[in-house]
């Protein structure tokens, strides 16, 4: 079928292949076509059939495994009743309308009837403001709703980010779009994947106005467009993109379009730019297309492929990145070649595939970041909007901080602790955790404590920090009773841990256990929990693989991959440890390898499935891998820290899978790890304050039974520590307490560390989490840390007990005048990158380290720094 319209400007081309890709999904979602698809025998107009089955043919696997039809058309509905409610709708091409309001996927997070709230929560604020204004408004709203805090990699929706009122920056960046949207805003949540200077990355969102796309920082408002803290380090990325839902034909530039998603290239808009071309041959000089192309670089010590990209049928490829190293990697058949590629290197880059073992020994080299840059000078804006601003921003702080106020509290925690005859240091743990769903997390415990005992806080108690925002008491309902029907003769540790909890991955947490437990007949689960490998096979049987987008892997909940059948690998992995614990057999994911096992008599075993090609042959055995300390060590060298410093990864197919273990771990000597048979390659860096890298790959074998011993060792790095000036002590300070306080008082005379920070902004959320995690270390010091706020950067919320592990003899203190920053920071450059600013300072008051702006590690560079001073 066509339409003889054009319906949102689809030319008859564009509508074919919609149609046909439709049709595809219709088919390749036939298991769940009476919960997708019957939403088109409902009454529906032109525009919204079309737009329905625009959103269905670039849907990814997992929402058609997850969601149903109901929740899509009501996102059509919405948006399309919207577009004619807001001032701005008629000016919002169709093409943009498509593919940048309509969608209802941002990021990984679960899908929700988002549209209508925050369209009631925002219509009226943004009526009658121009477009770009609305786009301000919407993000003081979003300021008001929530700030930065640090998590893991789940995605939280923006319902949740509103009842949690805090969340990382993909997560405040998923609130903003999905509410730019919700007005009829074309908005699109941008990335670095990772930074190439420091260690982290960072998302934000672009929004467009009457003709011209915009940035802005989410949730962290500034008082005009195109401004955001993050601008100094976005001129020094590699990669800023986001990821279209569909065949986007551009203007931007495109990086990939394959798979039912276009990528698109960003960083012109933010950083210098220039395009690496690529082309690959095999060893008799032909030409390989289908190749894989990692541009690769150094983050969180390991070699992360900011993008991968095939080869065309001349065996070609081009990628445009930033003026930094890069690692370059093409791989093909088993066959790969590497190249270690320098800004001065040109942009040509001829690779041989004639590699299939992995070098031995060491090798050392450098990654040098992108320069740093100044931006174009922004005019000065009037006082009276500077002062508006402010008064928002402590306006917007002030709302947040009152609903906060609403969450359950310590006192009410212990009440309901004693009522129930439970632990109450435990239940306000819990319920703390909680936040904004804890009234909901007391009444499960509530309702369930008097028949199951402690058993419901043991449930809560498994569960990662974010379950307790998202998951309601149907689904723990579900977890509850369906472990403890089949509990078993299992160790309460191991039930706990590998049967109770429903946590496997990063997917969303539903209600399975019913599901499972109706899908096997009583005697099929006797025999899976006789022999769990006979499950795989089960599974497996009826599975078909289906690559989603490369994020959304293993991020579809389990319930909905046994309904669909079809999904990635580890979607089936999860499917697997799911079924088995909601049958009483105990499974995992393994904590390093990420496979899929179960427990038996003989301990843990993998789950083989064999029709996937990576993972078909069962391990006969694992490997061990001791590592050993640096033997010519100095006190230079660092400690170690897993994916901080050092990170070690198995070769599989020509790529380097780094393995998984929590982040900044030190306890790397104590034991050794298990591993699977294989050649590895151990990653060790030392990030230098300009954020160039001195990197260390040490290459070595696994094999089966044995154990092999590997020194982790650094490259020597010669700290520079020069006098960059001398403290200017002309600031009065006021404590928090009222009292006045000289700088230099505070300062004291053996040396200290001092901040001026903006306690509401991520960059010195950063920092501040980084002193706390450094308290042991800094104590020992016994340096004085004063952290100073000035009036514009003052909330009234501010709370020090917010941060409660900072080191012992930290001072915050307010500082008016900013006398003393003005001397610290004479060059425009340090005043663009904003704060916080911190300084290391020595016992004669000379400043002996000093860093701006947005930087992961500026904490522990301080330490060293302080730490070297201070030495007799």
């Amino acid at each position: 079928m066509t339409s003889q319209t054009a319906v949102f400007s689809l030319d008859s081309q564009t509508q074919e292949r919609i149609e046909q890709k439709f049709q595809e999904k219709v088919v390749f979602a036939e298991a769940r076509k009476d919960q997708l698809f019957h939403v088109f025998e409902q009454e529906l107009t032109e525009e919204e059939t079309w737009a329905l089955k625009y959103l269905f043919a670039y849907m990814p696997v997992n929402d058609m495994a997850d969601y149903d039809g109901e929740l899509f058309l009501s996102h059509v509905r919405q948006a399309l009743d919207i577009r004619k409610r807001v001032p701005w709708g008629e000016r919002v091409p169709d093409h943009l309308f498509l593919h940048f309001v309509l969608p209802y996927r941002v990021n990984t997070e679960n899908i929700e009837d988002f549209r209508g709230i925050l369209y009631n929560e925002l219509a009226e604020r943004t009526a009658k403001l121009s477009m770009a204004d609305a786009i301000l408004e919407t993000n003081y709203w979003c300021h008001e709703k929530a700030t930065y805090i640090g998590s893991d990699l789940r995605t939280i929706s923006p319902l949740t980010m509103i009842r949690n009122a805090r969340g990382r920056c993909g997560e405040e960046s998923t609130l903003a779009v999905a509410a730019l949207r919700s007005i009829g805003i074309p908005a699109r949540q941008v990335y670095t994947p990772r930074w190439a200077h420091c260690d982290s990355n960072h998302a934000w969102v672009e929004a467009w106005a009457d003709g011209q796309w915009y940035y802005i920082g989410a949730c962290e408002p500034e008082a005009r467009l195109n401004q955001g803290w993050f601008s100094p380090p976005a001129r020094r990325a590699m990669l800023i993109n986001t990821r279209i839902f569909a065949d986007y034909p551009g203007p931007e530039d495109i990086t990939l379009n394959e798979k039912g998603f276009t990528e698109i290239n960003l960083l012109e808009n933010y950083a210098p730019a220039r395009t690496l071309y690529v082309s690959v041959k095999d060893k008799q000089g032909e030409p390989v297309s289908g190749a894989s192309v990692r541009f690769e670089l150094y983050n969180m010590a390991e070699f992360y492929p900011i993008a991968e990209i095939k080869t065309d049928e001349e065996g070609k490829a081009s990628f445009k990145t930033g003026y930094g190293d890069l690692l370059v990697r093409a791989v093909s058949g088993g066959k790969w070649s590497e190249v270690l590629f320098k800004t001065q290197d040109g942009e040509h880059i001829e690779f041989v595939l004639d590699s299939s073992e992995q070098p031995l020994g060491i090798m050392d080299f450098d990654m040098v970041p992108p320069p740093g840059g100044e931006g174009d000078a922004a005019s000065t804006l009037p006082e009276e909007k500077i002062k508006a601003h402010n008064r928002r921003l402590e306006e917007g702080t002030k709302v947040r901080t009152e609903y906060e106020g609403t969450f359950l509290s310590e006192e009410e925690a212990f009440t309901l602790a004693q009522s129930s005859g439970l632990p109450p240091e435990r239940v306000w743990n819990v319920l703390q955790k909680a936040r904004g769903n804890s009234r909901e997390i007391a009444a499960f415990l509530e309702e369930r404590t008097g028949d199951y005992g402690e058993w419901p806080l043991r449930l809560l108690e498994s569960l990662n920090e974010k379950d307790l925002i998202d998951t309601f008491r149907q689904t723990l309902d579900d977890h509850l009773m369906g472990a403890l029907a089949q509990r078993g003769e299992w160790a309460e540790d191991t039930f706990v841990k590998y049967i109770l909890c429903p946590r496997v991955s990063y997917e969303m947490l539903v209600p399975y256990r019913r599901v499972f437990g109706d899908a096997f007949t009583a005697a099929e689960a006797a025999a899976y929990r006789k022999d769990p490998s006979a499950l795989a096979g089960r599974l497996e049987k009826g599975y078909a693989y289906a690559d989603d987008l490369p994020n959304l892997k293993g991020k579809g909940n389990p319930a909905g991959t046994y309904s669909l059948m079809k999904g990635d690998e580890q979607s089936l992995d999860i499917l697997f440890v799911a079924v088995c614990r909601s049958l009483g057999i105990p499974a995992r994911l393994h904590p390093s390898e990420q496979k899929p096992q179960y427990l038996c008599a003989e301990g843990w075993k993998d789950a083989i499935f064999r029709l996937n090609s990576p993972r078909n042959q069962e391990s006969s055995s694992w490997g061990m891998l001791q590592l050993l300390r640096d033997p010519k060590g100095s006190q230079d060298t660092p400690a170690a820290s897993y994916a901080e410093n050092f990170t070690f990864a198995r070769l599989e197919d020509g790529v380097y899978k780094t393995l998984v273990y929590p982040y900044g771990s030190t306890d790397v000597y104590d034991e050794p790890y298990e591993v699977e048979p294989g050649s590895y390659r151990l990653t060790s860096g030392i990030r230098l304050k300009d954020g160039t890298v001195r990197v260390r790959f040490t290459y070595f074998t696994v094999r089966a039974g044995d154990t092999v011993h590997v020194a982790l060792t650094y490259r020597e790095t010669a700290v520079d520590i020069p006098v960059l000036g001398t403290l200017s002590p002309g600031s009065t300070l006021t404590r928090l307490d009222g009292r006045e306080a000289n700088l230099k008082d505070l300062l004291g005379s053996e040396g200290a560390l001092a901040a001026w920070i903006e306690p509401e902004r991520e960059p010195t959320k950063h920092l501040l989490r980084e002193l706390s995690e450094l308290a042991e270390p800094l104590d020992k010091l016994g340096l004085p840390i004063v952290l100073m706020i000035g009036d514009a950067e003052w909330t009234a919320s501010f709370d020090p007990a917010s941060y409660p592990k900072l080191p012992a003899r930290t001072v915050f203190a307010r500082d008016s005048s900013y006398a003393s920053l003005s001397g610290f920071i004479p060059n425009p450059a340090a005043h663009e990158a904003g704060y916080p600013h911190l300084f290391v300072l020595d016992s004669q008051d000379q400043i002996r380290y000093s860093a701006s702006g947005y930087k992961i590690g500026t904490g522990k560079e301080a330490l060293q720094i302080a730490n070297a001073i201070l030495q007799p």
